[in-house]
């Protein structure tokens, strides 16, 4: 692989860790636990959900199988990373990844996450393989995925659950009016 296409992948998880970090700045354990008043994960269940997925992803990698030649899809890279950052397309977690309460503090799933994200890291670092030539599989993309592609997801993902988090903050702290009349 080449060291641009290394370093790019490392500074995106990076990037990545660090949207996240600014989103879960200043939150109280409390209010990590609450579901914002319309439904959905709490802050909380948002953070197991990205430590499942990241095991998940990480399995995935040390799964892959060398292809004889790059599996590249014209501009598939680049459509997938602007996706997963994308919150205004949802996307139905599988069910493998929902939260089932195993950590009970935010601290506990952020050391759990920072643990696995290293790993993720130490994975990219050690690399001396093209990640376009090692083809696996995802759960939400038909046929093979590339290393390189599904890099590029674990990158996003928490930039993209980090803005959950911020509008998950934004419905606790004004929580919408209900539209029921006084008698």
């Amino acid at each position: 692989m080449p060291d641009s296409e290394k370093e790019l992948l490392l500074r995106r998880l990076r990037e990545g860790r660090e949207a996240l970090g600014g989103a879960l700045a200043g939150l109280d354990e409390t209010l990590a636990r609450h579901k914002p008043p319309a439904g959905g994960w709490s802050v909380l269940e948002c953070m197991e959900h990205m430590v499942q997925s990241e095991r998940y992803l990480l399995t995935r990698l040390h799964a892959a199988k060398l292809s004889p030649e790059p599996f590249e899809k014209s501009r598939r890279a680049a459509k997938i990373a602007a996706l997963a950052l994308d919150r205004t397309r949802p996307i139905q977690a599988p069910s493998g990844v929902h939260p089932q309460g195993r950590f009970s503090a935010l601290q506990e799933a952020l050391a759990a996450f920072d643990a696995t994200r290293a790993e993720v890291v130490r994975y990219v670092e050690q690399s001396g393989n093209d990640l376009q030539c090692w083809i696996t599989d995802h759960p939400l993309i038909p046929g093979p995925v590339t290393c390189y592609e599904t890099l590029l997801m674990m990158a996003a993902h928490p930039a993209r659950h980090a803005q959950q988090i911020i509008e998950i903050r934004a419905a606790l702290a004004h929580p919408e009016p209900t539209s029921e009349r006084l008698p």
